[in-house]
C-alpha cells in the first residue's frame, strides 16, 4: 500500500507563479466547436502511450503506476505504456507549454482536479489543452458514481478515484469537533495544523471547504479567528502529517478519511488517527484522467482510458493510492480492512468548476498574504 501517495498529490502547480496571464485562442472548426473524436473502424493499438502522473503514482512503496503498466501491456501486447513523472509546477508547465506554442510529448494526464482545468481555462482558451471525450468509445465510463462528474463543461475529463479531506484528531487530547466555529474555541487552541493553500492540494481543498461554508466574504474572518486560535500553517502536507503530526507537536491535522487504513496497515494506535467531519461534511477532491489535444496515439489513450475503470485496475488504484474507487461500488471487490477504516462523509461538499472559474486564484491569493507564512 502506498502511504507517500499523499506527499506527494499534495502539491499544487502554481500557475500564478508562471506569470501567466491573458487568454489564447483555441483553433476550432467553422462552426466555432469542436466535435469529440469519432470510433474508428481499424483502431491502432501499436505504439508507445506516454501518460504524465504525480510522483507517487509511479515511485514509492508499492505504487499503483508499475502495476497498471504491466496488466495493460498484458492486455494490449502491441503496445508500451511509458509513464513520466508530472513536472514540480503541476498543470502549470503544460499552460505554459500550449502558449508558447510548444509540442506536448504525452497522450494522457492522470490526476487532474477541479482546479487544474479552471487554472487551464482561465488562462487558456475556454476547453483547451484536452481533447473533449467521446464517452461512447470508453464503455466503462458508465460506471462512475453519482456525484463524480467533475464539473467540466467541455466534457475533457473522467474521474479514476476519490478522495475526501476531513479533520484527523488524537482522542486523547482532544474531543471530535462537530462544526467548524469548534475549532475556534479554546478546546482547541494551538492544536490545529493544516496545509499552506498556494502550494498543497489538500490545504487548497481545506481553504475551499471553508469559502463553501463561510462564503467568499466570510472565509478570512473565518481563517482570521483560526490564526487568533493558534492555527499553524505548513508548507505541505507531509511536513504537517508526518513530521509535526506524527511528532505529536499537535493533536489535529488537515488529512484525509482514509487515514485509518494506512494507520492500521502501519501498526499505529487508532486513538491518534480518529476522522472528524465538521459539519457534517468532507471535501470531496475527485482526480480524473484526459487526453491531451495533441495525442499521438489516441485510440490507445481511450484504451487505456476505458482500462482504468475496469474492476481489477479499481481495485489495485483505490488500495495502493489509499483513495475510494471512482466506480460503483458492485465493480470493484476491496479487502476487509479498507471497507472498514476508510470513512466516507455523511455529505461530502465541493466547490465546483463554475465557481471557481475567475475566482480560484484571487481566492487563494488573498488568503496567502494574510496566513500562507504563519
Amino acid at each position: 500500500m502506498n502511504h507517500q501517495r499523499r506527499t506527494f498529490i499534495g502539491t499544487v502547480g502554481s500557475v500564478a507563479a508562471l506569470g501567466l496571464a491573458g487568454c489564447l485562442t483555441r483553433e476550432d472548426d467553422a462552426n466555432g466547436s469542436s466535435d469529440a473524436d469519432p470510433e474508428p473502424e481499424d483502431p491502432d493499438l501499436e505504439g508507445t502511450l506516454t501518460v504524465v502522473t504525480y510522483e507517487s503514482m509511479i515511485d514509492g512503496e508499492n505504487p499503483a503506476g508499475p502495476w497498471l503498466k504491466d496488466a495493460f501491456e498484458d492486455e494490449y501486447p502491441d503496445a508500451e505504456l511509458e509513464w513520466v513523472q508530472l513536472p514540480n509546477q503541476g498543470i502549470g508547465h503544460y499552460i505554459e507549454q500550449a502558449r508558447g506554442n510548444q509540442e506536448i510529448d504525452a497522450d494522457v494526464y492522470v490526476g487532474l482536479n477541479i482546479d487544474d482545468l479552471v487554472s487551464v481555462d482561465d488562462h487558456l482558451d475556454d476547453g483547451g489543452l484536452f481533447r473533449e471525450l467521446n464517452e461512447d468509445r470508453i464503455d466503462r465510463s458508465s460506471r462512475i458514481r453519482d456525484g463524480l462528474d467533475m464539473g467540466d463543461p467541455h466534457d475533457r475529463v473522467l474521474a479514476y478515484d476519490t478522495g475526501y479531506i476531513s479533520l484527523v484528531y488524537d482522542e486523547n487530547v482532544v474531543d471530535e469537533p462537530e462544526t467548524f466555529d469548534d475549532l475556534t474555541d479554546p478546546a482547541y487552541e494551538d492544536e490545529l495544523l493544516a496545509q499552506n493553500a498556494q502550494t498543497s492540494d489538500p490545504g487548497q481543498a481545506f481553504l475551499l471547504w471553508t469559502i463553501d461554508a463561510y462564503g467568499e466574504d466570510g472565509y478570512l474572518d473565518y481563517w482570521q479567528d483560526l490564526e487568533d486560535n493558534g492555527v499553524r500553517v505548513l508548507e505541505d502536507w507531509t511536513e504537517s502529517y508526518y513530521g509535526a503530526y506524527m511528532n505529536e507537536e499537535r493533536s489535529m491535522v488537515v488529512s484525509y478519511s482514509t487515514d485509518q487504513v494506512f494507520a492500521t496497515d502501519e501498526g499505529h494506535d487508532l486513538s491518534r488517527h480518529q476522522v472528524a467531519f465538521p459539519n457534517g461534511q468532507g471535501y470531496a477532491n475527485p482526480e480524473g484522467m484526459a487526453i491531451f489535444e495533441d495525442a499521438d496515439t489516441v485510440d490507445l489513450a481511450y484504451e487505456f482510458l476505458d482500462f482504468v475503470l475496469s474492476n481489477e485496475a479499481q481495485a489495485e488504484i483505490a488500495q495502493r493510492n489509499v483513495q475510494f474507487p471512482a466506480v460503483e461500488d458492485e465493480y470493484v471487490d476491496l479487502d476487509d480492512e479498507f471497507d472498514r477504516y476508510a470513512h466516507v462523509p455523511p455529505e461530502a461538499v465541493t466547490v465546483g468548476y463554475d465557481d471557481l472559474r475567475g475566482n480560484l486564484d484571487s481566492w487563494v491569493d488573498d488568503w496567502g498574504r494574510e496566513f500562507a507564512s504563519h
